[in-house]
């Protein structure tokens, strides 16, 4: 299983991105996906998760701001960003839990600035 993300760019506070991960090869619907970020000087920090049935998580920093969301036909989880903020810059990655293995993507530079 690989994961690829994009979706990343430079925006100004206050505005929208929506990330994307795809997943390639056999990934299971029983898979844990989640985003992860990275902000220089930081240590990583889970943002939100989805679960096998739909259930969400998130970081309390991005509660009622950011929404994930899993097209399993597809094999994508998506993360959308709303009203961000200049501390949402990071590197974001996706990850998933699945046949018992961390499997990570490559991050995606998200830049908030006026």
């Amino acid at each position: 299983v690989q994961l690829q993300a994009s979706g990343g760019g430079l925006v100004q506070p206050g505005e929208s991105l929506r990330l994307s991960c795809a997943a390639s090869g056999n990934i299971p619907s029983s898979a844990l996906m989640a985003w992860y970020r990275q902000a220089p000087g930081k240590q990583r920090e889970l943002v939100a998760r989805i679960i096998p049935g739909g259930t969400t998580g998130y970081a309390d920093s991005v509660k009622g701001r950011f929404s994930i969301s899993r097209d399993i036909r597809k094999k994508t989880v998506y993360l959308q960003m709303n009203i961000l903020k200049p501390e949402d810059t990071a590197v974001y990655s996706c990850y998933a839990y699945a046949y018992g293995t961390d499997v990570w993507g490559q991050g995606t530079q998200v830049t908030v600035s006026s």
